[in-house]
């Protein structure tokens, strides 16, 4: 009985992150539009730009859920790692910040490698946790960068 009713909360959780992934990932492509016209139309010269430290964040957050979504079998194939590469192309400008965004990526990706092997309610609350940071920091993208 009590394996059955972690099951079904395992589900339940799984459909809440669901929800805010499909909002997370929306609005993280509002972001990458957003920040890739500015970036055409600015075309600045300087491989620093002030929100550098969010948009590294961002990409890391990316890596971490990439992985754990995989391995809680989400099926989403490669939308995470996609993401990431909408993200490259509108703020990878150089050669160096697109470097800068892949390590932070990969970064994510491989510390929780490390840490988990398998789905467990920690990894499924770390994806949520996760998700409610990006949301955040998406939003805040698009405040900040009209």
């Amino acid at each position: 009985m009590a394996q059955t009713t972690r099951q079904a909360n395992c589900r339940t959780r799984t459909r809440t992150a669901s929800t805010g992934l499909r909002r997370g990932a929306g609005l993280l492509l509002l972001v990458i539009a957003l920040l890739g016209s500015g970036a055409a139309s600015a075309q600045q010269s300087t491989e620093v730009k002030p929100y550098d430290d969010k948009l590294l964040r961002l990409s890391e957050i990316l890596g971490a859920v990439h992985y754990l979504r995989e391995l809680c079998g989400a099926g989403e194939g490669q939308l995470w790692r996609n993401q990431m590469r909408q993200l490259l192309t509108a703020e990878g400008s150089t050669a160096l910040r697109r470097a800068r965004l892949t390590r932070s990526f990969n970064q994510g990706y491989q510390s929780y490698s490390r840490t988990y092997n398998t789905c467990t309610p920690s990894a499924q609350t770390a994806i949520e946790r996760f998700i409610a940071e990006a949301v955040a920091l998406a939003e805040d993208l698009v405040k900040q960068n009209p």
